[in-house]
């Protein structure tokens, strides 16, 4: 599960350079919050993963203007360049 939700905060990096803006900008342009892709917001202090929620991806979504095949089709590509690493998030190398 870890390596999914590694994805999914790569996803986010991927479509802020796509739009050419940093992670805060990427936020702002989907009306959130400037902090809300911040690497220290992907986990909790206990070291849990955090999820992006439904209502946030689709507000990013939107602002990027992708569709959410193209965004299916993002994290699959992601998912396909961390065969080195295992489920849990782990190197396996």
């Amino acid at each position: 599960m870890k390596k999914l939700n590694l994805v999914m905060w790569r996803s986010m990096d991927y479509l802020a350079r796509k739009m050419k803006k940093s992670c805060s900008g990427l936020a702002l342009s989907g009306g959130l919050n400037a902090t809300t892709f911040n690497k220290s917001k992907r986990q909790s202090k206990y070291g849990q993963p955090r999820w992006l929620s439904m209502e946030t991806l689709f507000k990013i979504l939107k602002s990027s203007d992708t569709s959410f095949m193209e965004y299916a089709a993002i994290l699959q590509t992601l998912m396909d360049s961390m065969n080195d690493i295992d489920d849990d998030g782990n190197s396996i190398m």
